[in-house]
């Protein structure tokens, strides 16, 4: 099979081959569409990006709490030139920085996973830097990756957030919930913008050919994760109470709410393990979901915690404190009947990130 429409020649800088297997990947028929081609003109392809490890590879954000995670999966998969870049040495928010970058370095893969990100507390101070800086960021790599000279760049792959979903969202939340009603307001700067890069992606692509695909994973923990007092979310900050509570010799820890809401959680390695499999198998305009597809009571996950971290006192529930969302659970059906799905385990996960913790947080 063959494209009989007319395919921008920055498709032909990917390494692509037809697959008959249509469960194994997703087509491009939306792209397609929008050419002009017909049903029979349309074909599956699929990036061959595990095989290509001699490929430069720009990893944006690689030293946060995903962008670590992805280097080292790559690093273990055998990937020797992956270009990572400090604040200090590449501006994300600067668009000559990004395009000077690019030019000199003429990555093939990039993907695009720093971002200013924080809690409820650091959304509403900084409201202005949330949107900004995030659209400075995704705008300036998604267009310089695809004016990089010679059509270098092969597949940009852009990570989102689950909150770019509405607040009162079906659940399980499938992609189609998208712009089908209003945000959360506590984070809703930061969702706006990381739904203009959805949105952005799919424009480059329609327009001009571009590789670009996305990907929303669910609430993430790990290595690197933010412990902060005040900005971070509610696992390393439970992580952070008990461990406190065990060292003080404290009698209990008091938990906001009843305990009953539900929540989905994901090891940030599986997430790395996601992105490579769709690097390699997915080149589609839809935005993908990306869950563990298990729920956990936040009390059950606090009684885990309690357990992992070694606290031996009483857990107490302040239910005069609100207990938020009763439920958030991502429909990541699509990505499951792609072939993938989680590995990692909440306990081993949870054990993990408090080893983690430890070792680099409370020792340093």
């Amino acid at each position: 099979m063959t494209f009989s429409a007319p395919v921008s020649p920055l498709l032909d800088c990917n390494t692509l081959s037809t697959v008959a297997d249509s469960g194994d990947i997703v087509s491009f028929v939306s792209l397609m569409e929008s050419m002009g081609a017909s049903p029979e003109d349309q074909t599956e392809v699929v990036a061959s990006f595990l095989s290509d490890t001699d490929a430069k590879v720009f990893v944006a954000g690689h030293r946060g709490l995903v962008g670590s995670a992805i280097h080292r999966k790559l690093v273990a998969l055998g990937f020797t030139k992956l270009l990572l870049r400090t604040h200090a040495e590449v501006d994300l928010t600067r668009q000559a920085d990004v395009e000077a970058f690019f030019a000199a370095e003429r990555p093939r893969y990039v993907i695009v996973a720093a971002a200013k990100v924080g809690g409820i507390h650091a959304n509403s101070t900084y409201p202005a830097d949330f949107i900004a800086v995030n659209l400075q960021i995704q705008t300036n790599i998604i267009d310089a990756s695809l004016r990089c000279t010679g059509g270098a760049v092969s597949k940009l792959f852009f990570l989102g957030s689950s909150c770019i979903y509405p607040k009162h969202a079906p659940q399980p939340i499938p992609e189609s919930a998208l712009l089908s009603g209003p945000l959360e307001p506590t984070n809703e700067w930061y969702a706006v913008a990381k739904i203009a890069g959805i949105k952005m992606c799919q424009a480059y692509r329609i327009q001009h050919g571009l590789d670009a695909i996305s990907a929303m994973p669910t609430n993430l923990y790990g290595p690197q994760d933010n412990f902060h007092p005040e900005n971070s979310h509610v696992l390393p900050a439970l992580i952070r109470r008990f461990h406190n509570a065990k060292i003080s010799g404290a009698n209990e820890v008091v938990v906001w709410g009843t305990g009953s809401p539900l929540r989905e959680f994901l090891h940030v390695d599986d997430l790395a393990d996601a992105v490579v499999f769709l690097m390699d198998r997915y080149s589609g305009l839809e935005h993908v979901n990306v869950g563990s597809g298990k729920e956990v009571t936040i009390k059950e996950l606090a009684e885990l915690v309690k357990e992992v971290v070694g606290f031996q006192g009483d857990l107490v529930w302040d239910k005069t404190k609100p207990d938020g969302t009763p439920r958030k659970l991502m429909d990541s059906s699509m990505l499951a009947g792609m072939g993938w799905e989680a590995k990692i385990p909440l306990r081993e996960g949870l054990a993990d990130t408090y080893k983690w913790y430890v070792d680099n947080v409370v020792d340093n």
